[in-house]
C-alpha cells in the first residue's frame, strides 16, 4: 500500500484527512544492484509538511508533494533484502532527508541510507523524535540562539510547549540553567504534563486563559528568551512581556501555516515597534544550518535521556492507512510530544 496526495487544501485552506488517500500497489521487485528492499517500521509527521501540500512549498529545504504522488517525510525501517554492500537483512536504516515514502515496502538506493546503531531496537521511533531532527531542532535552537547563562536567572517561555519540538526545547533550557521556565499549550492536560512531568515552573492554557495577563503575573521580571513555535496572537502576547535585549528563537509558526503569508510572517505594526524599541532579536532558526553540530548534540541528548534529565513522550497512531489522520491530528494539536505512525512491528529473527 501507499499513501498519496489526493487533493490540495489550498494555500489558505485547512487540511483534512480526505486530502490523503490509500491505494494498493504492486509488490516491489527484488532489489537491483546497489539497492536495498526495506520494510517501513515508523513514519514521522511534522508541521513543516503543511507547506508541502501547496503547489509551491515556499521554502528552500523541501519540495512540494505532487498531486497523485506518494507522500514522503521522515521514516525508519528494516532491511528485508540487500543487493548493496554495507547492508544486510535485519539492519535498521533511515535516510538523512525528508524522502521516506509512505509505503509498506520500498527499494532504496543504498547510497541514501544509513544503518541506525545509536539506539536499542525498543527505542527506534526516538530516531524520528528526540534523537532525530525534531530533538536536534529543539536543542540547538536553545543552545545556539537562546543565550542562556547559568546563574543569570533568565526567564524562558516556550509556545507549543507540549509538542515534539517545544517539549525538548523547554527541558534543554532547564538543563542549561534558565531560572524560570513557562510553557504555553492548548489544554489543561498538556499544562499538567509540562509542570508535573517535564519540570516546567508554570504553564498557560491559551484556550482558557489570557496569555498576556498570566505571563505578567507569572513573570513579573519579564521574559528573556522566547522559543516561538506558533506565531500569531500568542506570540504577540508573549512579545509584549519581553525585556530589553531579549531574544526570540523563531522555530515555527504553526498558527499561520494555513494562511498565504511569507515566512517568517510579519509582526503586527505595534508589535514590531515594541520589538525595535526593546532591541529584541528575532532570528529565524533552521536546524539544517547546523549540521556540523549534529553529532555532539545527539550525544548530549542521549546522555541527558539516559541520566533521566530528558523525558521522551510520543503519541502513536497505528497503521499506514491512518498516517493522514495522524498528520491532521498533529496539526490540530491532538498530540502530546512527538506524533508517530507505527506502520509495522519489528519481528525478531
Amino acid at each position: 500500500y501507499r499513501v498519496f496526495l489526493k487533493s490540495r487544501p489550498g494555500i489558505n485552506g485547512v487540511p483534512v484527512a480526505s486530502n490523503f488517500a490509500l491505494e494498493k500497489t504492486v509488490w516491489p521487485t527484488l532489489p537491483l544492484e546497489n539497492e536495498v528492499l526495506v520494510q517501513t517500521l515508523y513514519l514521522s509527521v511534522d508541521p513543516y509538511m503543511r507547506c508541502r501540500m501547496n503547489e509551491d512549498s515556499g521554502v528552500e529545504y523541501t519540495k512540494a508533494w505532487s498531486l497523485g504522488g506518494t507522500i514522503t517525510g521522515g521514516g525508519i525501517g528494516v532491511v528485508c533484502v540487500s543487493s548493496c554492500d554495507g547492508f544486510k537483512r535485519g539492519d535498521i536504516v533511515m535516510t538523512a532527508g525528508f524522502d521516506w515514502p509512505w509505503v509498506n515496502y520500498h527499494n532504496f538506493p543504498g547510497e541514501i541510507l544509513k544503518v541506525v546503531t545509536e539506539v536499542p531496537k525498543e527505542q527506534l521511533s526516538m530516531m524520528l523524535g528526540l534523537f532525530g531532527l525534531t530533538g536536534l531542532t529543539g536543542c540547538l535552537g536553545v543552545t545556539e540562539k537562546g543565550n542562556i547563562v547559568p546563574g543569570m536567572n533568565q526567564t524562558v517561555v516556550v509556545s507549543g510547549a507540549a509538542g515534539a519540538c517545544g517539549s525538548v526545547a523547554g527541558q534543554v533550557a532547564k538543563i542549561k540553567g534558565c531560572g524560570k521556565l513557562v510553557g504555553i499549550c492548548g489544554t489543561e492536560t498538556k499544562c499538567k504534563f509540562l509542570t508535573e512531568e517535564l519540570g516546567f515552573d508554570a504553564a498557560i492554557c491559551y484556550r482558557s486563559q489570557n496569555v498576556a495577563d498570566n505571563l505578567s503575573s507569572i513573570c513579573p521580571n519579564g521574559v528573556d528568551v522566547y522559543f516561538d513555535n506558533v506565531g500569531g496572537e500568542i506570540s504577540n502576547s508573549v512579545i509584549t512581556c519581553m525585556n530589553k535585549s531579549a531574544c526570540i528563537i523563531l522555530c515555527g509558526q504553526i498558527s499561520v501555516y494555513n494562511e498565504d503569508k511569507p515566512y517568517p510572517p510579519p509582526l503586527r505594526e505595534e508589535t514590531e515597534s515594541f520589538v525595535k524599541k526593546q532591541r529584541i532579536s528575532r532570528d529565524r532558526f533552521l536546524v539544517l544550518n547546523y549540521q556540523n553540530k549534529f553529532g555532539e548534540t545527539l550525544e548530549f541528548l542521549q546522555a541527558s535521556f539516559k541520566a533521566g534529565k530528558l523525558i521522551n513522550k510520543e503519541t502513536t497512531v497505528h497503521g499506514l492507512e491512518n498516517a493522514g489522520i495522524a498528520f491532521i491530528d498533529m496539526m490540530n494539536g491532538q498530540n502530546i510530544g512527538k506524533q508517530i505512525v507505527k506502520v509495522s512491528e519489528l519481528k525478531t529473527p
